[in-house]
């Protein structure tokens, strides 16, 4: 017991002083709780190759039109695939145009259609078949050829490809084997300048098995308006049945008549008019057309 009252108050003052000072912390805090910065995230571009399903749009700009834009890219695709520009094409023309012509001439084979195949079957002349063996048609050996010859992996691994001196030789050699074979005799019952007959019975008598190979042939004839040269040996007065020229001229109507392969979709896109407007210009209550119709298209 503390006799001493001063003493006393002494250590009372003391002990309430201790009780309300701060606790400090002295350790350290755990580093894991801190916040870290807000960091944005940037997304960044995605880049897809081009293959079928995801196929590069065609502009007006890129169009390979005659005339225009000597530089468009268009890929042709037969025996070998290549990639071919509108000048590229055109000066092939240039170079056997008259090879195509003479052979017409002696043959009756459409200059157009040789011209086109050509055009297809070699890439305008850059396809490896052409350049390794001067064959623009990829015509392979076959029992009877004795000539030189080349392995090239095309259906089959390694076939042998018929090799010539000389292209023209290969324009010959051509016209030759659509001549000389009874399955390609028909082709010769249709009109020297009916190529859309020519190029549709090529495939019917078994000259390719790609189904598109009539309406590349086609195109290209259109395009590039190879049937002037079919009409220059038949000595007619040439008229352009392209892409975008109608076929039938009747005063201020213009109509056009629907081939195999035709739809209203394919014949809107050909002179740039609605589906609506066609079937309301050819009073039709569906998008149900027949062969040889005649739609008027102005």
């Amino acid at each position: 017991m503390i006799k001493n009252p001063l003493l006393l108050l002494l250590m009372v003052f003391v002990a309430s002083c201790t009780a309300n000072k701060n606790v400090v912390r002295t350790s350290k805090s755990d580093p894991r709780k801190v916040e870290a910065p807000v960091v944005q995230r940037v997304k960044k571009p995605i880049y897809r190759p081009v293959t079928k399903t995801n196929p590069v749009a065609i502009t007006k700009k890129d169009s390979p039109t005659v005339g225009n834009y000597s530089n468009a890219i268009q890929v042709l695709e037969a025996t070998t695939r290549v990639k071919v520009t509108t000048a590229m094409v055109l000066a092939y023309i240039e170079n056997y145009k008259n090879v195509a012509k003479d052979n017409m001439a002696k043959t009756g084979i459409p200059a157009s259609i040789t011209l086109g195949q050509a055009i297809l079957e070699s890439g305008a002349g850059t396809g490896p078949l052409s350049v390794q063996a001067n064959n623009h048609f990829g015509i392979k050996c076959h029992k009877e050829w004795t000539g030189p010859s080349i392995k090239y992996t095309d259906d089959e691994e390694n076939e042998c490809f018929r090799k010539y001196d000389d292209p023209s030789q290969s324009f010959k050699d051509h016209s030759y084997f659509l001549t000389s074979r009874p399955r390609y005799a028909e082709l010769f019952e249709f009109e020297k300048d009916d190529y859309r007959s020519w190029a549709y019975g090529l495939k019917a008598a078994g000259y390719a098995t790609d189904s598109k190979y009539p309406d590349k042939l086609i195109g290209l004839i259109e395009r590039y308006q190879l049937n002037k040269y079919d009409a220059e040996v038949l000595g007619k007065d040439f008229v352009s049945k392209g892409v975008n020229q109608p076929i039938v001229y009747n005063d201020d109507v213009q109509k056009y008549t629907v081939i195999k392969g035709d739809s209203l979709y394919s014949i809107s896109k050909k002179f740039n008019i609605s589906i609506d407007e066609l079937k309301k210009k050819n009073n039709l209550t569906d998008n149900t057309i027949s062969l040889g119709q005649s739609i008027i298209v102005k």
